[in-house]
């Protein structure tokens, strides 16, 4: 049997997801969970082959739950998004269902999954690492521990390269996220977050002083005193969002 777990906060959604499933006798339905935290916890707990999975949940998004789950499954969405915004979908052959979708467009979907399991498993994971996804930039969710933690922008005092992780560190210490300088740098609101170096990203509220540093370097010296190298492009970029 192939195991499916179905996330989305309308119940009416989940319903009629049950009811399409039953043209399909190989998929049992192992849990339905209203948001994301129940859908990890789901997903950690039946390592299911398929979730149907509703983008736009509260607490936290579809995106943001699956970035926290080490091996992401395979994913049909279910959203209300546009053509437009979806268009991230096709480029990574990620099937999804734009609401209100009807048991043909449903059955097309899942003929497609079980066509393509092991595609479609390594598309999730590509579709996660694509920094044009719609996202919401004024937090950040990270696991800590078998929980998670919603951080919002303005706590975060800057970010450090680590590896295959970035270090997001507020005044709680660090925490780790499994992305990118560069999704972050795109990520983040521009007019309080500066790519200072390349190893660096910097809150630029959190800065009391740059102070110079080695030749022509320079360190930026923050509020709870931790010292951040700046490089020289750096520099430039800081002078000019701080106005000096």
């Amino acid at each position: 049997m192939t195991k499916v777990v179905i996330i989305d906060d309308e119940f009416l959604a989940r319903s009629l997801v049950k009811e399409y499933i039953k043209s399909f006798p190989q998929l049992e339905v192992v849990a339905e969970c209203g948001d994301g935290f129940e859908g990890m916890k789901a997903i950690q707990e039946h390592n299911p082959d398929l979730v149907f999975l509703d983008i736009q949940m509260p607490k936290i998004s579809g995106f943001e739950m699956l970035e926290l789950i080490d091996e992401p499954p395979a994913v049909i969405f279910a959203t209300a998004f546009d053509e437009y915004a979806i268009k991230a979908f096709d480029a990574h052959a990620v099937d999804y269902l734009l609401k209100p979708f009807d048991q043909e467009r449903f059955d097309k979907a899942v003929n497609k999954f079980l066509a393509q399991q092991r595609t479609n498993i390594d598309a999730t994971k590509e579709l996660l690492n694509d920094a044009q996804l719609p996202t919401t930039n004024n937090r950040i969710v990270v696991k800590n521990g078998s929980k998670i933690k919603i951080i919002p922008v303005q706590e975060v005092h800057y970010l450090e390269a680590a590896d295959d992780f970035v270090k997001v560190f507020t005044k709680e210490g660090y925490y780790l996220k499994n992305k990118t300088m560069s999704f972050f740098e795109s990520f983040l609101p521009a007019e309080m977050f500066v790519r200072c170096h390349r190893s660096y990203i910097v809150n630029i509220q959190e800065i009391t002083r740059i102070d110079p540093y080695e030749k022509d370097g320079h360190v930026a010296v923050l509020k709870n005193g931790a010292k951040i190298n700046i490089s020289r492009n750096g520099y430039g970029k800081l002078r000019e969002v701080l106005g000096l």
